[in-house]
């Protein structure tokens, strides 16, 4: 398995991926899955600051992602991203989702980056192991804050320490200079 940056003709492998969390769980709170065009845009939007990156085989097409963003937009959260992984159905259970964020992680603390944050929609065990197992911890629960399925489901905060937290801290760097992949 090989891990690389995800680029704009990775977008139909990426949404092809991200559909069945759309359409047929809760993981996602989107309810139309994005299209290949709208994948790029978002690939795209990461710029050289949000990293994406893909999990193949070879070189076959992706059989994971995962990708960091902006918390929130006000310029106090910049040092701070979110981070997301899905794996293709039938590709689970593979540590694909540890490989990705495996290395993930490190390249957002060599960017500079000082916490990381993931929301889960919560129950969903195999997502809080894996992030218990990369060093996030549990930091709230939004109750009830997302209606799809036909049922409220709840949002659990996890949280990962990532660069020192120096005062004042350093700007983040772009991805091109701390990808090492």
């Amino acid at each position: 398995m090989r891990i690389r940056r995800a680029t704009a003709a990775d977008a139909a492998a990426i949404a092809a991926i991200y559909a069945p969390y759309v359409l047929a769980s809760a993981a996602s709170f989107e309810t139309e899955a994005p299209g290949a065009e709208e994948m790029r845009a978002r690939i795209e939007a990461g710029g050289d600051l949000y990293p994406w990156l893909a999990a193949c085989e070879a070189e076959g097409p992706p059989l994971g992602f995962a990708y960091a963003c902006a918390f929130r937009e006000r310029p106090a959260y910049r040092f701070t991203v979110e981070t997301t992984v899905y794996v293709a159905k039938g590709a689970q259970r593979r540590g694909i989702g540890t490989l990705l964020y495996g290395a993930l992680l490190p390249l957002l603390e060599a960017q500079g980056f000082a916490q990381a944050i993931a929301a889960i929609t919560l129950p969903n065990p195999a997502s809080v192991i894996l992030h218990e197992a990369l060093g996030f911890a549990r930091a709230g629960t939004y109750e009830q804050v997302g209606f799809k399925l036909g049922r409220w489901h709840s949002v659990g905060l996890w949280q990962r320490a990532l660069a020192p937290m120096g005062v004042p801290p350093e700007e983040p760097r772009p991805v091109s200079a701390a990808w090492k992949g």
